[in-house]
């Protein structure tokens, strides 16, 4: 790979010290592998396994494998993610203890979303955005195939989150930037990148910031982050914020073996990590506290859409701790969100778009509710409410790509699993089971693999 002489010119400029070592890194190295295990499905980490420091839940492979023929990816057991960016699960275990109103603005595909998950406190609320409907789509397919009840996805602008007046006790911009820190894995990010890349992407992350800045409370927590190296998206992006808005550094406690090197250019505490210092892909994050000051009460008129309509009797069932839901109708789906996150909710859809929340438990059709991949992938499911049917690994290949498959058990519908962790539902006949694996996400390659690729350990 040759990097662009402008781009090794900034870096010199940026980093005198550490260019030289950072262009050797970025052109003439693989990209390490790394996952983070879903604790909450009883995935572990494989004994043995290389761990990622800054996050108990990850781990280092050694290849890449052939992650879309895993069962475990798609029943929500790992995710695949770089391990740079699991610094956020230590920045959220080492500053908040309490549960939290928790916006991650720039969310998609839903690595930082499902790590918010796993690491905060019980009880929390994640909103996830993003502004691009397709992008928000997949984000809420892999929110949901983590599991967390406690999750919403919103597809709207800055500007519009904006609006909800102090509702949120953190919010996470993983801003869009020139991504030079991807330029490892990515032959287009060398090919796009130029000064005036740089400059369009400070600009409009200055918007970014603007826009969204009225939602955080007062004394709330701004986790800034990009994954590019230059000072004008990183460190004086975070000087922006002091600034202009008077926000206060946050420090993060880091161990120097880490790796994790300081601030460029000032005596701030901002973390890059960059490959040549640590194992993974280049990444720039920084905390910032909004200053205290009067807490404005966001004013909502109660939504009462969708509540209407009679429910089957059976699908309380389907949840376990039912009581702790309000259970509602939207159109034919019928969905279940935590009761603790009322007021929140009725907050995001008086003033956002939102595409996905809580557990949706089924589809009505007819007098019959046809249970949702929602709730066979959800840690609030009730397995014994249903019958179950273990499939061995071929069968799961078969049902992951929306073939007819045979299943031993009771006719009417039946949740699958693998290992013992569910993957989704068929409806048996008897003579055969309909597939109700959704279409948007089944595996198109006709690539038959003997055995699954052994990624995580489990209890």
């Amino acid at each position: 790979m040759e990097l662009k002489k402008e781009f090794v010119e900034m870096l010199r400029q940026a980093l005198p010290d550490e260019a030289e070592a950072l262009c050797r890194a970025i052109a003439g190295t693989e990209p390490s592998v790394s996952v983070r295990v879903n604790e909450a499905k009883g995935a572990t980490v494989p004994d043995g396994a290389a761990r990622v420091p800054w996050c108990e839940a990850g781990f280092y492979l050694d290849e890449r494998p052939g992650f879309t023929f895993d069962p475990m990816l798609h029943a929500g057991l790992y995710y695949v993610q770089d391990a740079s960016s699991m610094f956020l699960h230590h920045v959220i275990k080492h500053l908040i203890n309490k549960p939290v109103r928790y916006l991650d603005l720039c969310a998609a595909p839903g690595g930082k979303t499902t790590a918010a998950l796993q690491a905060l406190p019980a009880g929390s609320l994640v909103v996830a955005n993003e502004i691009v409907p397709n992008r928000a789509r997949a984000l809420a397919d892999n929110v949901m195939r983590w599991g967390s009840p406690h999750a919403v996805v919103t597809c709207n602008a800055p500007a519009q989150l904006g609006r909800l007046t102090h509702l949120f006790d953190v919010v996470a911009t993983d801003v869009p930037c020139s991504g030079e820190g991807m330029m490892r894995k990515d032959d287009e990010a060398v090919a796009q990148w130029s000064p005036g890349l740089v400059e369009q992407c400070a600009a409009r992350q200055r918007d970014i910031l603007h826009d969204i800045w009225p939602a955080l409370r007062p004394g709330g927590l701004l986790i800034y982050s990009t994954c590019t190296y230059n000072r004008q998206e990183n460190e004086l992006m975070v000087k922006h914020l002091i600034d202009e808005y008077g926000a206060e550094p946050v420090e993060v406690i880091v161990k120097e073996s880490w790796g994790i090197a300081p601030a460029m250019g000032c005596d701030l505490p901002c973390y890059r990590f960059m490959p040549h210092r640590t194992r993974g892909e280049g990444l720039f994050m920084a905390v910032l506290r909004k200053p205290d000051g009067a807490r404005q009460s966001l004013r909502v008129k109660r939504n009462t859409s969708g509540k209407g309509g009679t429910l089957p009797r059976d699908v309380r069932d389907w949840l376990v701790n039912t009581q702790e839901y309000d259970l509602s109708l939207q159109g034919d789906d019928v969905i279940a969100n935590p009761k603790v996150h009322a007021d929140a909710l009725d907050a995001l859809r008086s003033a956002c778009h939102v595409i996905y929340s809580g557990v949706t438990l089924g589809t009505l059709k007819g007098k019959n509710c046809v249970p949702h991949l929602s709730l066979a992938l959800s840690t609030a499911l009730n397995r014994a409410a249903l019958p179950q049917c273990d499939i061995d690994y071929p069968a799961a290949l078969a049902y992951l790509r929306g073939e007819a498959i045979m299943v031993d058990a009771p006719r009417g519908y039946v949740l699958l699993t693998y290992h013992d962790k569910p993957l989704g539902w068929v409806n048996n006949l008897g003579n055969r089971a309909n597939n109700l694996y959704p279409k948007g996400l089944r595996i198109v390659s006709k690539n038959n693999p003997d055995h699954a690729p052994s990624v995580v350990g489990m209890r």
